[in-house]
């Protein structure tokens, strides 16, 4: 059963009956089901399939694919391939053999691990591709893999003969509230959706570890099997994530860590002062990180590009680098004990508003703006502004500019019960409204948006918010 997708599928769907070749890539984050979209919406029925195995040598991968065209083929002899021309030319071969009129599909899954250094596999398949796959209206060919960087500058970013070949680019990104939801309900996990949501802030809405929750286990429990038992399966997944992505991970890492401290984001110029890395190779980190769901770049309001702000947003990230990375506590409870102390209280409202970020769609919806030209951006009055006052400054983590002229000024706010206002929140808010107004000079009207989880406890310091999004809201 596939989970959600939907979109994809259908993309997938015109791929298979638009009577062209097809050169889908199918890329997104480790763990994040690439590999189990495709087996399963094909049922495993491909005209070939090869899965590029890690930290194998050229040789080796090659007699791999050997071994696959011999299964495939049904040949009783291995063939003998003594490069990836040779491979792609057998695979050619495989291909030509088939019935004609139906649609072949080939998969082919890890592909950057089957790109080692000094390899020739990239020509090969350009070779394969445009001198033959290119005219064949019966082929789909699938390239999937999680190293994006790779993916990028290989494939749909090639400025060889590769470029402008893809005819299809799908992105697998982290489930959503309503899709995690729905994932843990079909593996037995019937939990109500504050928990779902507490469960989506560790795992980000990653499939491979929601399948890991057990249901005989309470989500405090499960995160302790998870993180920090002895031998926990996910303790080391950090450095295997990032390193599955991304070439050079070590200074990803630097980036995502700076960004980890500093909850409303950073700058280019506050990154590079923290990590040394800067020009282009910092584009390039940054363009990665956003195509795979990892941070969000926001323009401030106002200032379209300039002095945009760097948001890391990946919720497995901020949590193992908050409670995992440097824990050397050895308890195997420690996450069952620590749920309400200040830090995790303090985590969860961080959290929260990542949460709310990844689902600006579902917000809209429940203010009915969904059909509306928005642009979301985030704002910071500072005390040195030319027209802030010396005693003001403020920040809003998220502004939405609507088409009516109206901006929604959004506060949001975890709690496990209505959300209460208090006079000095109150009083906080609307100094944050005046900084903005003089800051910016916007004529347009100023509405006040509170997300929580189960709405504001109205009384009489709420008559400024003028409309909410709930929990409910985010799971549609």
């Amino acid at each position: 059963m596939i989970i959600g997708r939907k979109g994809e599928q259908e993309q997938l769907a015109q791929c298979v009956n638009s009577g062209q070749p097809e050169f889908v890539i199918l890329y997104g984050r480790r763990r994040i089901g690439k590999t189990y979209l495709v087996r399963n919406y094909f049922n495993n029925q491909f005209a070939f399939s090869y899965v590029g195995a890690r930290n194998l040598t050229t040789a080796e991968q090659l007699e791999n694919f050997a071994v696959a065209l011999k299964e495939y083929s049904h040949a009783g002899i291995t063939p003998k391939l003594g490069n990836w021309r040779e491979a792609f030319q057998a695979l050619k071969e495989l291909l030509q053999g088939l019935p004609q009129g139906q649609r072949k599909v080939v998969f082919i899954d890890e592909m950057p691990w089957i790109d080692n250094p000094h390899s020739d596999f990239v020509t090969a398949l350009e070779i394969f591709w445009n001198g033959w796959g290119a005219y064949q209206n019966d082929l789909l060919l699938i390239a999937c893999g999680s190293a994006t960087s790779w993916m990028a500058d290989k494939l749909f970013e090639n400025q060889g003969g590769l470029h402008n070949r893809v005819t299809r680019s799908i992105y697998l990104a982290p489930f959503t509230l309503a899709e995690t939801e729905e994932m843990l309900t079909s593996i037995g996990c019937h939990w109500d959706r504050y928990q779902i949501l507490q469960c989506y802030m560790v795992t980000g809405g990653v499939p491979f570890y929601l399948r890991k929750m057990q249901s005989r286990l309470s989500l405090a429990q499960n995160i302790d099997h998870l993180f920090f038992a002895k031998n926990a399966e996910l303790r080391h997944e950090f450095s295997e994530l990032y390193t599955s992505l991304f070439r050079h991970a070590d200074n990803y890492i630097q980036v995502v860590k700076a960004l980890s401290e500093k909850r409303e984001g950073l700058t280019r110029k506050e990154i590079t002062e923290r990590t040394k890395i800067n020009g282009g190779w910092l584009t390039k980190i940054i363009e990665n990180l956003e195509r795979c769901d990892f941070v969000v770049v926001y323009s401030r309001f106002g200032s379209k590009n300039k002095n945009a702000v760097i948001r890391l947003t990946d919720m497995f990230t901020l949590f193992y680098l908050r409670f995992v990375n440097d824990n050397h506590v050895q308890n195997e409870q420690y996450w069952t004990q620590a749920v309400n102390t200040p830090a995790v209280v303090s985590w969860q409202g961080h959290t929260f508003e990542v949460v709310c970020l990844r689902h600006l769609q579902q917000i809209k919806k429940a203010l009915g703006i969904s059909g509306m030209l928005t642009q979301a951006s985030c704002w910071r009055g500072k005390a040195d502004d030319d027209h802030t006052p010396l005693h003001a400054s403020a920040q809003i983590d998220l502004v939405i500019e609507r088409a009516d002229r109206i901006i929604n000024i959004c506060e949001m706010k975890f709690s496990q019960l209505p959300y209460t206002v208090d006079a000095d929140e109150e009083r906080k808010l609307r100094n944050r409204l005046a900084v903005f107004q003089s800051v910016t000079r916007t004529r347009k009207t100023l509405v006040v948006t509170y997300v929580t989880p189960y709405g504001v406890r109205h009384g009489r310091h709420t008559g400024i918010i003028q409309s909410e999004v709930t929990m409910d809201d985010l799971f549609a």
